[in-house]
């Protein structure tokens, strides 16, 4: 794969790019097996015990909870023969594999094994124990890494606090949906026809809002839409229109819509969006706080787990802003799904290299950027 001689000023990405299934395999080595990746929210492990199962790329880490509080995440995987360990939330004292009974602490020790003495050679249980990888915690968000020599998530997310720490407070889940599913239940996920750096890349730039999303031109004040990138992340600010929308359910939740606990009343007036390298996205708004992934299932296929919440202390109005909110995301999704999948098949096309990158697109040549360097094509 040649690169254009402008790949040093974030050209964006050969069509190869998305459709080699070479690529991919080096994405789950270079990208998912040493990023941090979205896994869930505090309130998916809510007591001693409890468990979930996350997606990093296309391996498995079980995140638990201890009997302090502390959070631990093991490779899904028995150390005897492989077999998988936990297949979705749970809450129990201990990890007992399926199989043949292999159990383990909390904390991924292995403190048993059924006819421990039957074995041909002495069982050595502290070197058995599950395989580890990284947890942390970011304002509620549970991220896990399967590279154990990973800078901190903070390192990364270094001044995204100012810009929205305030969203990301005391929250609780909306609906059923979560972001472990991913893991758990992939069939409840959404997910799109397209490789998931199309999707990354459609969610980085608002060029295409005017002609894309009718809806969301009616909403957003689209000259002051605004885009900032730093070393691990971009920020999105995209303010609302003053003058009511013709549409009457746009019109419903700009007349409902008010800050949660926590916010400024300025907060009112503007989403904010948040991509942190290389597959987690942070939408916010003054009633909710949607967090998910772009996980891939494939080379033209992406899964897209995510879950939204709220302040517990949420009251009607709130709630039907929420409402009103979700039926206008719900058009912009589908819409978008219709944009990456066309995307994709046109990436196919023999002789297409993609065309120069408008000022608004300036977060997707960052992206490139990235995913070059991390495949070592720079």
């Amino acid at each position: 794969m040649t690169e254009p001689s402008t790949a040093a000023a974030n050209a964006p990405l050969l069509p190869a790019y998305y459709t080699d299934t070479a690529v991919l395999a080096a994405e789950q080595r270079r990208i998912f097996a040493r990023t941090w990746q979205l896994a869930g929210h505090e309130t998916d492990l809510p007591g001693p015990g409890s468990r979930i199962v996350a997606r990093a790329g296309d391996q498995e880490v079980v995140v638990v909870r201890d009997e302090e509080g502390a959070l631990h995440a093991h490779r899904n995987v028995c150390r005897h023969r492989g077999a998988r360990l936990v297949t979705g939330p749970e809450q129990h004292a201990a990890i007992r594999c399926p199989y043949h009974g292999w159990t383990y602490c909390l904390d991924g020790r292995l403190v048993g094994a059924p006819e421990g003495r039957r074995f041909s050679a002495p069982l050595h249980l502290p070197s058995l124990g599950l395989l580890p990888a990284r947890v942390e915690v970011w304002h509620g968000l549970v991220f896990v890494n399967l590279h154990l020599q990973a800078a901190p998530l903070a390192d990364q997310l270094l001044g995204l606090d100012a810009l929205i720490g305030r969203y990301l407070g005391e929250l609780v889940p909306v609906g059923a949906a979560r972001i472990h599913h991913a893991a758990d239940s992939p069939g409840r996920v959404v997910a799109t026809d397209a490789n998931w750096k199309v999707a990354v890349d459609n969610y980085l730039e608002g060029y295409h809002v005017p002609v894309a999303h009718p809806g969301l031109m009616r909403l957003l004040d689209y000259p002051r839409y605004s885009a900032e990138v730093s070393p691990g992340y971009a920020y999105f600010e995209a303010p609302l229109r003053a003058t009511r929308s013709a549409n009457r359910m746009e019109r419903l939740y700009q007349r409902l819509v008010s800050p949660m606990p926590g916010l400024l009343p300025e907060d009112r007036g503007v989403w904010r969006y948040v991509a942190v390298y290389p597959n987690t996205m942070i939408d916010l708004s003054a009633d909710c706080v949607g967090a998910w992934s772009m996980i891939p299932d494939g080379v033209d296929r992406t899964l897209l787990p995510g879950a939204v919440y709220r302040h517990p202390d949420a009251g009607w109005r709130t709630r039907l802003a929420q409402a009103a909110g979700r039926r206008v995301n719900d058009l912009v999704t589908h819409e978008d799904d219709d944009i990456v999948t066309r995307v994709q098949a046109g990436l196919r096309t023999p002789g297409f290299t993609p065309g120069p990158l408008s000022e608004r697109e300036a977060a997707l040549g960052w992206f490139a950027g990235r995913i070059r360097t991390d495949l070592g094509r720079t």
